[in-house]
């Protein structure tokens, strides 16, 4: 795979944006999902089989799962393959990595590459769909312009990239209690990708809007988009 990156291993190597909470380590790291569900109360699990069901996966569709996490996503959207679909997850956390290997290590079509997805980089084959997972609100603005440049030359003309994250929306016209949490818990680069016209971004980065979908209280959405001809 061209572009591979192999940053140090060592739990004390800088994070690449102190300002975001997607580089996620330690006990955090380690109980993620279930911190998670604790936090939501149990809804994000009954929203991510949702969000996968409504991406329309295909028995047969190669999917590149960006900033994959631990590898739960994954191995439900795994569920909706036949032996000739597959799923690479992207990320750059060690211990991220080694939660993915071991959640998905019985599924002989889903693979796990240590990589930056802020830095341009390809891959040896086009993928048809590309997904961003609560990912894109963590990066400065000017990275997530490159992160969409790479699911557009990650994907085959016709691909789908299917973004799930927040929607554009004011804080103070949301209630007190998605408020406060958002406000406590989340980094300075959610409260700018909440002003953004996302739809917008993927227009400009070569993708054509297919549906959209709104959700807890119009706080999330999921959009796709087709990836369209150079």
């Amino acid at each position: 795979m061209q572009g591979s990156f192999k940053p140090s291993d060592s739990g004390d190597a800088p994070l690449f944006y102190p300002d975001s909470k997607i580089e996620i380590r330690g006990f955090l790291a380690r109980h993620y999902d279930l911190l998670l569900d604790m936090a939501t109360f149990g809804w994000y699990r009954s929203f991510l089989r949702e969000a996968i069901a409504w991406m329309e996966i295909q028995p047969h569709d190669k999917i590149v799962d960006l900033g994959t996490g631990t590898g739960r996503n994954a191995c439900l959207m795994a569920r909706h393959l036949s032996g000739t679909g597959k799923i690479v997850g992207v990320d750059i956390g060690r211990e991220m990595g080694e939660q993915f290997e071991r959640h998905c290590r019985h599924l002989k079509n889903v693979t796990f590459l240590r990589q930056r997805i802020d830095i341009p980089f390809r891959l040896e084959e086009p993928f048809d769909k590309a997904v961003l997972f609560f990912v894109l609100h963590g990066f400065p603005h000017e990275v997530r312009e490159t992160i969409l440049d790479n699911c557009f030359s990650l994907l085959r003309p016709g691909g789908r990239l299917i973004l799930v994250d927040y929607n554009r929306f004011s804080l103070a016209d949301l209630p007190w209690y998605l408020r406060l949490p958002f406000k406590v818990t989340e980094c300075p680069y959610a409260f700018d990708f909440i002003q953004r016209d996302i739809p917008g971004l993927f227009d400009r980065h070569g993708f054509a809007l297919e549906k959209a979908r709104l959700c807890l209280k119009d706080m999330i959405r999921c959009i796709s988009g087709i990836r369209m001809a150079q």
